[in-house]
C-alpha cells in the first residue's frame, strides 16, 4: 500500500482516482455477445458457456434434482447461518414498506400515490472464485418483499454444469422463481432479451466484473432497467490513534480479497497508527488462501495521513466510498458528517462482513463513486410508485385558472382548452 502523508486539497482528485480498464475493447466484446445472444437465444448461451466457463449444457434450467440434491450437499450449519442471515435481511428491508397516504392539497385536489411491485426481475450472482450465495439472499428477499411476481436468477455453473449448492439453497430460502446456468455478459443478455429458456424481466440487479457491468450499462440503454452502475468493490477505514491496528488490517485486507481490481483506502490522524497497520496487512495477508488476489489489490490501494478530522471527513465525502468503516473514538459524532457513502459501519465493532454477510442491511451497493447519486439496493429498488389525482368541481375551480394561465404561457393551447372547457360548464 501505498502512504502519502498530509496531501493538499488540489491533489485529492488525483490521489483518490480509482483503477481503470481500458474499456473500448471491452465494450466490443460485451456487444457482440449481447448481440449473438439477442439473435440465437439459448444456443448462443450454450456455445459462450462452453468458451467462458469450459462446459457444454444440455439445459440451461434447474432442475427438480438438482435442487433437491443442493438441499443433501448444503451442511446443517451453513444452512443455519443462511436462515439466520436471512431472517435479519428480511426483517430489515420489511420495515422500509411504503405507506400511501392521500394528500388534500387544496380544497377539491386529491392526490396519492401506489407501490407496484416490478412484476418480474432478474437477478445476477457472479461465479468466479467464490460463490456468493449471500447476494442472493441480499437481492431476493427484497424482491419477494416487494411483491414482485417473477424472480428469475441467472449464475454460472462449474465446469460439471452444477450451480452451488448453497446458492440453490440461498435461492429457495429467498423465494427465487427460477434458475438458469448462464454467466457473464451472456447472463445479462437473456435476461433483457428474453430467449427459449430465459425469460425477458424488466430490471436486472446484481454485481460484477468490467464485463458484466458494461453489459447491464448497454442493455439499459433500450431494453430493460439496472439496478444501479457499478464496479469493482472498494473500502475505506477512518481510523485514528484509539483505533486497533489489527481490526483495520482485517478490513482491509476482506475487501482486498474480493478481486484484483478492489481498492481499499486508510484515511487516520495517527501517523503512529500507520506502521502498526502495515505490519498488521503483512503478517495476516500471509496466512489468506486469496493472498496473491488479495496482494494484487493491494498494489493500488493507498494509506492516507490527514491533519485532522475535518480533513479526515472532507476527504472521505470527495471519495465517496462504497463501504465506509469509521473506527474512531468520535464515531457517532463523525458519522453525522457523513454525505457520500453507500454503507456506513460505526466502532471497531462493526466489521464491513457483518454487512456483507447477516446484519440485515444490503450489500450491494453503488462503487466508483456513485454514491453520490445513487442508493444500494433496497425495497424501492422493486417498486414503481404510479400517482393518482383527483378533482372535484371544487377543484377545478380551485386551479382551473393557474392551470390556464400555465398552458398559454407555454403556447399549448389544447392544454389550456381541456381545462377552459370544465370551467366553463361550471358556469351554466
Amino acid at each position: 500500500m501505498k502512504i502519502i502523508r498530509y496531501p493538499e486539497p488540489a491533489q485529492w482528485e488525483e490521489l483518490l482516482r480509482r483503477p481503470a480498464l481500458d474499456v473500448a475493447t471491452l465494450n466490443d466484446t460485451v456487444r457482440t455477445v449481447l448481440q449473438e445472444v439477442r439473435t440465437r437465444g439459448d444456443e448462443a448461451i450454450k456455445d459462450f458457456e462452453e468458451r467462458f466457463d469450459h462446459v457444454r449444457l444440455d439445459s440451461l434450467s434447474v432442475s427438480e434434482a438438482e435442487w433437491a440434491e443442493a438441499e443433501t450437499l448444503v451442511s446443517e450449519e451453513l444452512k443455519e447461518a443462511l436462515r439466520q442471515a436471512h431472517a435479519n435481511i428480511e426483517k430489515f428491508h420489511a420495515a422500509q414498506r411504503f405507506e400511501s397516504r392521500p394528500v388534500t392539497v387544496t380544497e377539491g385536489v386529491t392526490c396519492w400515490q401506489k407501490y407496484v411491485p416490478i412484476e418480474k426481475v432478474g437477478l445476477y450472482i457472479p461465479g468466479g472464485t467464490a460463490p456468493l450465495f449471500s447476494t442472493v439472499l441480499m437481492l431476493a428477499t427484497p424482491a419477494r418483499i416487494a411483491g414482485c411476481g417473477e424472480i428469475v436468477l441467472c449464475t454460472p455453473p462449474n465446469r460439471e454444469g452444477k450451480i452451488h449448492p448453497a446458492i440453490l439453497y440461498a435461492a429457495r430460502v429467498a423465494g427465487v422463481s427460477k434458475i438458469f446456468k448462464a454467466g457473464g455478459v451472456q447472463a445479462i443478455g437473456a435476461m433483457a432479451y428474453g430467449t427459449e429458456s430465459v425469460p425477458k424481466v424488466y430490471k436486472i440487479f446484481g454485481p460484477g466484473n468490467q464485463y458484466v457491468t458494461a453489459a447491464k450499462q448497454q442493455v439499459s440503454l433500450h431494453d430493460v432497467a439496472i439496478d444501479m452502475p457499478a464496479g469493482p468493490s472498494e473500502v475505506e477505514v477512518l481510523a485514528d490513534e484509539t483505533s486497533r491496528a489489527d481490526f483495520v488490517a482485517a478490513d482491509l485486507l476482506s475487501q482486498a480479497e474480493h478481486g484484483v481490481d478492489s481498492q481499499v483506502l486508510l484515511v487516520t490522524t495517527s501517523e503512529t497508527l500507520i506502521p502498526q497497520v502495515v505490519a498488521e496487512v503483512e503478517r495476516q495477508l500471509a496466512q489468506l488462501p486469496r493472498q496473491e488476489i488479495a496482494s494484487r489489490a493491494l498494489e493500488s490501494s493507498k494509506i492516507i495521513l490527514v491533519r485532522d478530522r475535518a480533513e479526515a471527513l472532507a476527504l472521505t465525502n470527495r471519495y465517496a466510498p462504497e463501504h465506509l468503516i469509521i473506527e474512531t473514538a468520535d464515531y457517532l459524532e463523525l458519522a453525522q458528517g457523513v454525505v457520500n457513502a453507500g454503507s456506513v459501519f460505526l466502532g471497531s465493532y462493526t466489521p464491513e462482513s457483518a454487512g456483507d454477510y447477516a446484519s440485515g442491511t444490503n450489500h450491494t451497493l453503488p462503487t466508483n463513486g456513485y454514491v453520490t447519486a445513487y442508493s444500494g439496493v433496497n425495497l424501492d429498488s422493486y417498486h414503481r410508485k404510479i400517482t393518482f389525482q383527483e378533482l372535484t368541481p371544487e377543484g377545478v375551480r380551485r386551479i382551473g385558472r393557474t392551470v390556464e394561465v400555465m398552458a398559454a404561457n407555454e403556447h399549448l393551447d389544447a392544454h389550456k382548452n381541456a381545462m377552459t372547457l370544465r370551467l366553463n360548464s361550471l358556469k351554466s
